[in-house]
């Protein structure tokens, strides 16, 4: 497996797979096609269908700019590797193509192509949880020691600044108002929501924050906010919300926030490497469940469970998820999304709950779900897999004339 680092990148959403991925891969053809007069750029699969929604275009000519950009965008061809893919060509003053490049990003804000040129080197000496729970129990060693053995001395200070990224979207967003960007008319709810629960009784505050900090993260990913994919743009709500409401609630050192992430991002890694993070992929099983997961193992660490106390929280968290399709409305990352990211960060601090009331034992392994998962994602029908032509995507359209903002 690859660092946890690239399961928590910093950037802008709206969403990794298909702004910050994308706009990374410009960057890189941009440089080496410094001679280039215009650009063209073929959208596929995925990246096409929803690329408008999720401001696919706007990321890649911003990256390309000052020079021209022609998209031609083709949903129904796809790329050999994944859904998401994109073809970069560099034209001279007489259209003529001197340069070409096909990159895929699979989610995470990570690119990749055909080449073994961009192949991330394995850090870990496993690939499963079963290996690294027998590992672990052998050692004595806890999930996020494990996790320090095999990566190098910059994690935690890449963790530092990931938690201090993660807080500040936070606040951002407790802070924020308005009408989400799109034409679907969402507005801003992270403020008001926190702002009646600092006001309520003492039942209510306790369950009330919980998902205003979700909200806040998710919908500054949606106006292109600066967030950490935690494993996704899409779903970067989750794992913040519970850090910060577990801090509040129990006596937390920074040491047990980054621990904790240290934790969650092994998981995540788990998830990606066994599966996919992709909602294109394996639709939002892999996204908003993958995020439900890490937090649910992270929570339950930070609340004093054993190793095999979180690792039947991770499991709960990807369990309770399967199925769930990718069908974001007209492409963006707001309806259902964002609603998901509050509901997850609480079913994932019930999950490390229960995890906690039992002793870890259970009859399905968090490997055994993430296989399910991988193959439930690959029966989905391919509308559900964020081609916004499926499930909640069809149910709202944009009224006659009217065009996103």
């Amino acid at each position: 497996m690859e660092s946890i680092t690239e399961i928590y990148k910093i950037g802008y959403g709206p969403s990794s797979s298909h702004t910050m991925g994308p706009r990374k891969a410009a960057e890189m053809f941009s440089l080496r096609t410094p001679q280039a007069a215009t650009y063209r750029v073929t959208l596929f699969g995925s990246l096409a269908a929803t690329g408008r929604g999720h401001l696919t275009d706007v990321a890649i000519s911003k990256a390309l700019s000052p020079k021209g950009v022609e998209f031609i965008w083709k949903p129904d061809e796809m790329l050999p590797l994944h859904p998401n893919a994109v073809r970069f060509e560099a034209l001279d003053q007489t259209q003529n193509i001197t340069d070409s490049w096909e990159v895929y990003s699979p989610g995470g804000g990570v690119i990749t192509d055909s080449s073994k040129s961009m192949a991330t080197k394995s850090m870990y000496t496993h690939q499963t949880m079963s290996d690294i729970l027998r590992d672990c129990t052998q050692s004595g060693k806890s999930f996020w020691e494990y996790v320090q053995d095999h990566e190098d001395a910059s994690l935690y200070s890449h963790l530092q600044e990931v938690w201090s990224v993660m807080k500040d979207s936070i606040n951002r967003g407790l802070i924020s108002e308005g009408v989400l960007p799109g034409g679907l008319g969402v507005s801003r709810r992270a403020r008001n929501i926190y702002r009646k629960i600092e006001t309520s009784g003492e039942k209510l505050k306790k369950e009330g924050f919980l998902p205003a900090y979700a909200l806040a993260v998710a919908e500054e990913n949606a106006v292109g906010g600066r967030i950490v994919t935690a494993p996704t743009c899409g779903s970067a709500g989750i794992l913040p919300a519970v850090l910060r409401y577990v801090e509040e609630t129990f006596e937390t050192t920074e040491s047990d926030i980054l621990n904790a992430l240290a934790t969650a991002g092994l998981v995540g890694n788990l998830i990606k490497t066994n599966a996919s993070i992709s909602g294109a992929e394996v639709g939002c099983q892999g996204e908003v469940g993958a995020a439900c997961s890490m937090a649910a193992a992270a929570a339950a660490q930070m609340m004093g469970g054993s190793i095999r106390q979180v690792e039947y929280a991770a499991e709960m968290g990807l369990e309770h998820h399967l199925g769930l399709t990718c069908d974001p409305v007209n492409g963006l990352v707001q309806i259902p999304c964002i609603e998901r990211n509050a509901f997850a960060a609480t079913r994932a601090l019930d999950c490390a709950t229960f995890a906690l009331y039992s002793d870890g034992g259970h009859r399905i392994s968090f490997d055994e779900v993430v296989r399910v998962m991988a193959k439930t994602g690959r029966d989905l029908p391919h509308v559900y897999r964020e081609t916004a032509e499926g499930g909640l995507a069809i149910v709202y359209r944009f009224p006659p004339g009217k065009q996103q903002k």
